[in-house]
């Protein structure tokens, strides 16, 4: 495992959830909770995209990163979903269409690299939607309180529904791009 600054990040993204979850166990105000949580999740929210672009920026890509970032991404989502379920905030429907799309695309993915099909389930443009709906969705929904007179839980309720339709759209969208390797191999 190379040791540079875009695996440190995505390495503590990984450490982040911890708080993420552990926020809401501390003997403090539900708002302030709300923040800490929050506050750990946008920061690991933004050491995805920046550990990405460091990656490509300082030429430090490699085989382990490749791995662990959507790792660390799909652990941080799933453990924010499972929190919002337990406060009551989603529906574990919601939840379960954005974890389930997540380890089905992911196992598509790994099997399509096996027969050297990759670029068939490469990420989309809808892919891409349904990425910052939730990322933007997940914050609201932490934080919960209204901010500056806006309704943050009604837009982040809305938002996530939202996020849980273009995950359905780009799971078909995948399923579709991999359809016709699918049906070549089970013959």
């Amino acid at each position: 495992m190379p040791l540079n600054i875009p695996n440190l990040l995505t390495w503590a993204r990984i450490v982040l959830i911890p708080l993420v979850i552990g926020a809401y166990f501390l003997p403090l105000p539900v708002h302030e909770q709300n923040f800490i949580a929050t506050t750990a999740f946008v920061v690991a929210a933004v050491t995805d995209w920046f550990d990405g672009w460091l990656a490509r920026k300082l030429r430090q890509t490699s085989a382990f990163g490749e791995f662990l970032d959507p790792v660390a991404d799909k652990l941080m989502v799933a453990a924010a979903l499972v929190i919002l379920v337990q406060l009551d905030r989603i529906g574990a429907v919601v939840a379960f269409i954005i974890v389930g799309r997540e380890i089905a695309i992911s196992a598509l993915r790994e099997w399509m690299a096996r027969l050297g099909a990759t670029r068939s389930v490469a990420v989309s443009f809808v892919g891409k939607l349904k990425t910052t709906a939730q990322m933007i969705a997940i914050p609201l929904l932490l934080y919960h309180d209204d901010l500056f007179c806006l309704p943050v839980a009604a837009l982040g309720f809305w938002l996530v529904w939202i996020a849980a339709l273009l995950t359905l759209w780009s799971m078909g969208y995948y399923l579709g791009k991999a359809w016709p390797e699918i049906l070549s191999r089970t013959r």
